[in-house]
């Protein structure tokens, strides 16, 4: 069931109930996230700046990743070496880089069930990662330069992500930034699909 904001011509994922919806999205406009940008004919975009899939290779090769390591990802939950709440500041930090707004709307809802504050999650999605755990600090300001280099970090910072968190802990990290990464340029791409189709008017 859609809202009254989505009638207002927002983008909007249906399914939810009011004011869980409301709650969500006050986090999101509190963030300037893009989930809250919206088709303004009045207003043509004439370049599109999101990170998208550039070839169908590395498409299939993101696709297979989460088949390939499925043992892995099952893993991250049963060891609990990364707690729900971690998972989802690691998720907010690559999303608020990449800009995908369904990835925004999504993690902004996990991220509430993980027991983050709509006040965490509104900085984490503007960029600020000052006010993390200590303990997870270095890995979510990690996962902001990882997305930032897309996907190629400066190997002296993951000898610190290392360092900090040991070499499993490490590995599962970069699982669940690979993971979202697949999600987000998923999304980009296909505002890119909706960009193209509207002359340019689609701000995605």
């Amino acid at each position: 069931m859609k809202s009254d904001v989505s009638r207002r011509g927002f983008a909007f994922v249906s399914g939810m109930t009011f004011p869980f919806d409301m709650a969500i999205l006050n986090i999101l406009i509190s963030s300037s996230s893009p989930y809250c940008n919206r088709l303004d004919s009045a207003v043509p975009v004439m370049k599109f700046n999101k990170r998208t899939y550039k070839n169908l290779k590395e498409l299939f090769s993101d696709l297979w990743f989460p088949i390939r390591n499925r043992r892995r990802l099952k893993e991250v939950t049963n060891k609990g070496l990364i707690s729900p709440a971690f998972r989802e500041r690691l998720m907010l930090a690559v999303t608020a880089v990449d800009g995908c707004r369904y990835c925004s709307y999504f993690h902004a809802k996990q991220a509430l069930k993980s027991g983050l504050t709509p006040e965490e999650i509104s900085r984490l999605l503007s960029g600020d990662v000052d006010n993390c755990p200590e303990e997870e600090a270095v890995a979510v300001i990690y996962a902001q330069h990882w997305a930032e280099s897309d996907a190629h970090p400066d190997p002296e910072v993951v000898r610190k992500l290392q360092q900090t968190y040991g070499v499993e802990k490490t590995e599962f990290i970069h699982l669940m930034l690979r993971m979202i990464r697949l999600g987000n340029l998923l999304g980009n791409s296909w505002d890119y699909l909706l960009y193209r189709m509207s002359f340019g008017k689609w701000r995605g």
